[in-house]
């Protein structure tokens, strides 16, 4: 009996010195941990990107003339540090994400081969990712030119794709959202890129960025109807 208690002792002594489970690493054996494509893009971006890199909440990936604009350094920095002023969110670890560099080096080389066709040609003088201070002014009439056919004029009724500067619309977005939608376009909406609004007649980077400012100015501090009559 004293040797079957001694044994017994031994075995909680034993168990009491094994190193308790991790919760951290059970969090880290998910699927994201893989080193697959798809393991990693599932998981963490198809909810705004779409399952093949298309009709998400967000601008495609699967789109040549996005991914020419956002070369493969830029969507590193995008997937890694975030977007500020978008809804793009760090995945790295080292900015409080959870992907490993190596995770994200297998990202950023799958959507260049996943979807990697040639891009169309003209796009070598597109306009730059990012933009400057533009001048509102100066963009109601660049708006008027190039956007106003589709989305109409602030007070009109002929806005067929949508009322890009109703208030609600913009307190959503970003001004880095609505200047990247007006370089690359929303194929799938069946809006043209920069080069399309007017044939033969592509926007300008100084363009891009008034228009932009215009519609940033067009926001109001409390976005919901009803608004205040503008004067």
């Amino acid at each position: 009996m004293n040797r079957f208690i001694a044994a017994l002792m031994a075995l909680v002594l034993v168990a009491a010195c094994q190193r308790p489970a991790d919760p951290a690493a059970e969090v880290g054996a998910k699927p994201q941990m893989t080193a697959a494509f798809d393991g990693l893009y599932g998981p963490n971006c198809a909810g705004c990107h779409g399952t093949d890199g298309r009709i998400g909440a967000a601008l495609s990936l699967n789109d040549s003339v996005y991914r020419a604009v956002l070369d493969p350094a830029a969507v590193r920095r995008a997937i890694a540090a975030g977007t500020p002023g978008t809804l793009m969110p760090a995945f790295a670890r080292s900015a409080g994400g959870t992907l490993a560099d190596s995770q994200i080096d297998v990202l950023v080389e799958g959507i260049r081969t996943r979807w990697g066709r040639p891009a169309p040609s003209g796009l070598a003088g597109a306009p730059p990712y990012a933009g400057s201070a533009g001048s509102p002014e100066a963009g109601a009439g660049a708006f008027a030119t190039f956007c106003a056919r589709c989305h109409g004029m602030p007070r009109s009724a002929d806005a067929r794709a949508g009322e890009v500067y109703d208030p609600s619309y913009l307190a959503l977005v970003s001004d880095q959202w609505l200047r990247t939608s007006i370089i690359v376009g929303r194929p799938e909406r069946g809006m043209p890129d920069w080069r399309g609004d007017v044939p033969g007649r592509p926007m300008t980077d100084q363009e891009i960025t008034n228009v932009v400012a215009w519609l940033a100015a067009q926001r109001v501090p409390f976005a919901g109807q009803p608004y205040a009559p503008r004067q």
